[in-house]
């Protein structure tokens, strides 16, 4: 799940509201954003924050804001990296633990960052352990309705495969089910910054695609902010049984690998997977 959460957001870095860059969808190679100062093959705070959930799950350490706050420090001090918000970039490097980033955060927004590092929370055995553990990390620093229900639909996608719980056609109707929102209704045009938005385009994505390659491609072909949309729609389609698992070896091979690269990721989706 990681490993293919962190390759969606890897490849989408590239892309990510550069809408001209588009033709170079073909998964042939990551690129380099024209914009950003990334290095192709280096993923960013989608899959870090996830990281850092999927670790407190691990440690089975209580599920509490705090624990959660101090994973999200930690995680970005030990490997401080591009792709956050300048805003929240600076936020981090100011903070020394937990504590004091729940003292100081602004929990208000409705965008899409407690869901793009949701994913980790389908692991969980209920969909109401799913549900719960979802809306407590999400109102760290997404406490709205939108960005509560994206986070436990971005949950609830994983922990539908990993379980074996229906069809993937209809994974739509099993999220409405359970969290408000038009879930079944595909996705068209653009993604924008909004957490709900990034959740629908990558259940989309899912729902229509049969193969990872395709899957991966189709969400980039979005456009916006497609990186998310990526990590959200691969770490779901790992776990599904109707998706064949199809990525390029290349991709796999030019992910970053240092401390907390490739296979940092493997090891701990290992990890994660034996809670199943």
């Amino acid at each position: 799940m990681l490993l293919e959460l962190a390759i969606g957001d890897a490849y989408g870095a590239g892309f990510e509201y550069a809408d001209e860059m588009i033709a170079l969808n073909d998964l042939s190679r990551y690129i380099k954003h024209p914009r950003l100062r990334l290095i192709p093959g280096s993923y960013t705070d989608d899959t870090q924050m996830s990281i850092a959930i999927a670790e407190v799950i691990i440690a089975q350490q209580a599920w509490t804001a705090e624990n959660l706050a101090n994973s999200f420090v930690t995680a970005f001090k030990r490997d401080p990296r591009e792709g956050y918000s300048g805003s929240f970039y600076h936020f981090l490097v100011q903070i020394n633990d937990g504590e004091e980033f729940l003292t100081k955060i602004r929990p208000d927004s409705d965008k899409s960052g407690a869901a793009m590092r949701a994913a980790p929370i389908g692991i969980y055995p209920t969909v109401e352990k799913v549900i719960e553990a979802a809306t407590i990390q999400a109102a760290i620093t997404h406490n709205t309705p939108d960005g509560i229900n994206a986070a436990i639909a971005a949950a609830l996608m994983s922990h539908y495969f990993i379980y074996r719980l229906g069809a993937k056609r209809k994974l739509g109707q099993f999220l409405e089910g359970y969290v408000s929102g038009e879930w079944s209704k595909p996705w068209q045009g653009k993604v924008k910054s909004k957490g709900w938005m990034s959740v629908r385009a990558a259940i989309t994505a899912v729902m229509r695609n049969d193969s990872m390659s395709e899957l991966l491609q189709d969400c980039i072909a979005f456009t916006g902010d497609v990186d998310t949309v990526a990590a959200i729609a691969l770490a779901a389609g790992s776990c599904s049984e109707e998706i064949s698992q199809d990525l390029p070896n290349h991709l796999i091979a030019t992910l970053e690998n240092n401390s907390y690269g490739k296979d940092y990721l493997i090891n701990l989706d290992k990890q994660l997977m034996s809670f199943s």
